[in-house]
């Protein structure tokens, strides 16, 4: 079954989310927030690449399996077939990744964060103490973003180390589990540099799908 942003989580397993964020956050006068995608990008090149050598190969077993392997008639079946073998890439886009190379991914999947970042208002809370916890369902990768106010504090690799947690979590399964143990774990560290609550954070509490 294609795993989409809305449908990672229950309802039940959402409030569960919702629960640790509100938790965390009563610990350390920090703003905590979750963001799911579908995918950071729609990555056009990797669904034509992936299309034409599909539509490509099936074409030419067509042509040898009729006789018909000339070019006036392996160049428009190649044509004909492009567009559903890209429909077909479109309705399963975990085909696209095998024409992507790692880093193509990694540097959309980083932008998607920054972006998002911004966009969400993460950067705005009073102290600069936003956190954002960013994750991208197709690539299967996780970031963890913090504000301004936090860096010095924090070290990058224990960010680094909590979105490694995460992205384990989802390809073992246990998406939940692994979400809500590193905004405990989050939360337990921020207490030491921003220790108290500011009451009600700025940012939302719930999945921000």
């Amino acid at each position: 079954m294609k795993i989409r942003a809305h449908t990672l989580f229950s309802t039940e397993q959402k409030e569960k989310v919702r629960q640790a964020v509100r938790a965390a956050e009563a610990l350390t006068a920090t703003d905590i927030s979750v963001m799911l995608v579908d995918e950071s990008d729609r990555y056009r090149e990797a669904e034509l690449a992936g299309a034409l050598s599909f539509s490509a190969l099936v074409a030419l077993v067509l042509s040898m399996a009729l006789s018909h392997v000339t070019i006036w008639f392996y160049i428009p079946l190649t044509a004909v077939l492009l567009y559903p073998f890209i429909r077909l890439f479109r309705a399963f886009p975990h085909m696209k990744l095998a024409f992507l190379h790692r880093r193509r991914i990694e540097e959309a999947v980083r932008e998607r964060a920054f972006y998002a970042f911004f966009q969400k208002g993460a950067h705005k809370t009073d102290e600069q103490t936003g956190i954002l916890i960013f994750i991208s369902i197709l690539e299967r990768k996780v970031w963890v973003l913090a504000d301004k106010g936090i860096h010095g504090k924090v070290a990058h690799d224990f960010l680094r180390d909590l979105a490694g947690e995460v992205a384990t979590g989802i390809k073992e399964d246990r998406a939940m589990d692994a979400l809500c143990g590193v905004i405990q774990k989050c939360g337990a560290e921020l207490a030491r540099h921003f220790p108290g609550s500011h009451g009600k954070g700025q940012l939302s509490d719930e999945i921000i799908c």
